[in-house]
């Protein structure tokens, strides 16, 4: 059996760094894993995505529309963008950020209004989280919400707390650890409890 997860954001959010960190834990399991990158204008703030597949035997990095098993989204925008690539009986979890693409920023299109009550009410299995301000209210810098979606994430897959561990120890500097450990926790922790979230649906 695979599992199929998409990680989207826009440049500068972490998106790859996160995959790394969940294509090592998954490894750290005895996992087969296969990953695929795509990138936008990055450094102009484009999409960003990442396919991770790991099971006992991976033939292809590739995951094809309605196949993902979980859509993690740092933006909504992203969300919304990726939802078709979500199987039936998937989870979409995603933050609440507002990121303007170029189009939006150049005056060409308006950021869509209530996106985030359109997800949560066209995906059964959905939550959208207050990520700024879980981060803010527990002291933890903003640029750690990559590590919050990926507990938040955590919380679905059959990776044990220590896999995680080591692979956040080995891919992140030192001095950053600690906020990504405490973010990685409020993460899992808000979708235990449904804290900071905008919606969780049952």
């Amino acid at each position: 059996m695979t599992t199929d997860v998409i990680v989207a954001g826009v440049g500068g959010q972490g998106v790859l760094l996160s995959c790394r960190i969940l294509m090592q834990a998954a490894l750290y399991e005895g996992y087969d894993v296969k990953e695929s990158e795509i990138h936008g204008m990055a450094q102009r703030g484009g999409s960003v995505d990442c396919h991770i597949r790991f099971g006992d035997a991976v033939a292809s990095p590739i995951i094809r529309k309605g196949k993902a098993d979980f859509l993690v989204c740092f933006e909504l925008l992203e969300a919304a963008r990726k939802l078709p690539y979500l199987a039936g009986g998937g989870w979409l979890l995603s933050s609440d950020l507002r990121i303007n693409p170029v189009s939006v920023e150049i005056g060409k299109m308006s950021y869509p209004e209530n996106i985030a009550e359109w997800l949560t009410a066209t995906v059964p299995n959905v939550a959208v989280f207050a990520t700024h301000t879980a981060l803010r209210e527990a002291s933890i810098p903003q640029r750690s919400l990559n590590m919050f979606m990926l507990g938040a994430l955590s919380k679905h897959l059959s990776i044990p707390k220590d896999a995680w561990e080591k692979a956040l120890q080995n891919s992140i500097k030192p001095q950053h650890l600690k906020s990504n450990l405490m973010a990685f926790s409020l993460g899992a922790h808000s979708f235990d409890e449904g804290v900071a979230c905008q919606s969780l649906n049952p």
